[in-house]
């Protein structure tokens, strides 16, 4: 079934589960030259006080990361595609990360790039990203290069791919697991999960959401095969229908 085209009005309790890069602010052609604008911080705080904290970024950030682009807010977060999170109460949850096999892959990528006009390579801690949105052509390439290093790694690191880049990172979660993570724990326990986001990264999260009843949204290529049950079209449409969920904060503890 095809999604709908417009995600529904607040309902009930919700709980809030936000993609990042693509969804609350616009790709950029690396991830340093993001700049969150002070409104969207705004916003976040003003939805995190309304649904009384539930509210996550679920990103393929790392968490320090989403820390520096959304300070001062200290939201509940996952970073690194599931593999860390932070819960509600401020406790940090990160797995151990297999050091040698993540330098590895950072001094392979490194190579990668510096032939190859248009490639970077991001340090995530837990993982290791090869971005070339500045130069498409080179997919095949960075991909080959991923799936050998993966192989030769014999298990310690996996591939996972996304928007126009290839990352190695740990086996572990993913952004479905640590939405039901969440979702066991106050704040957001008894609440209807919404997760909003706009990758192939995402769709564990979409699916983990209609797991449990909930709302699920993508975000962008109204043509990209998605598990979501609705879409919206852009950056600007998500903060939109976030702007008319703030504006009314009685409605969440309706039904």
């Amino acid at each position: 079934m095809e999604p709908a085209v417009t995600p529904p009005d607040p309902q009930g309790r919700w709980a809030l589960f936000l993609d990042v890069d693509g969804t609350l602010v616009e790709i950029a052609p690396a991830p340093d030259a993001v700049v969150v604008p002070p409104r969207l911080v705004g916003l976040l705080r003003t939805l995190e006080q309304a649904l009384a904290g539930a509210v996550a970024l679920v990103s393929g950030r790392s968490v320090a990361s989403l820390d520096r682009l959304f300070a001062p807010l200290n939201l509940a977060c996952a970073g690194n595609h599931g593999l860390e999170r932070r819960r509600a109460d401020g406790l940090l949850i990160q797995p151990p990360a297999p050091r040698d096999a993540l330098e590895r892959a950072r001094r392979a990528f490194a190579v990668f790039a510096a032939g190859h006009q248009g490639a970077l390579v991001e340090d995530k801690s837990l993982s290791v990203a090869l971005h070339y949105r500045g130069a498409p052509a080179l997919a095949e390439g960075a991909e080959r290069l991923a799936e050998t290093l993966e192989d030769e790694l014999a298990g310690a690191l996996r591939i996972q791919r996304g928007k126009m880049m290839v990352e190695l990172r740990p086996a572990g979660g993913d952004k479905g697991s640590v939405v039901r993570d969440f979702m066991a724990e106050p704040p957001f326990a008894g609440r209807v999960p919404v997760f909003i986001g706009d990758d192939v990264t995402d769709e564990d999260g979409f699916r983990a959401v209609n797991a449990l009843g909930g709302v699920s949204v993508r975000v962008g290529d109204p043509a990209a095969p998605t598990e979501a049950g609705f879409r919206m079209e852009s950056t600007e449409a998500v903060y939109g229908w976030l702007s008319r969920l703030a504006a009314a904060p009685a409605r969440e503890t309706a039904g």
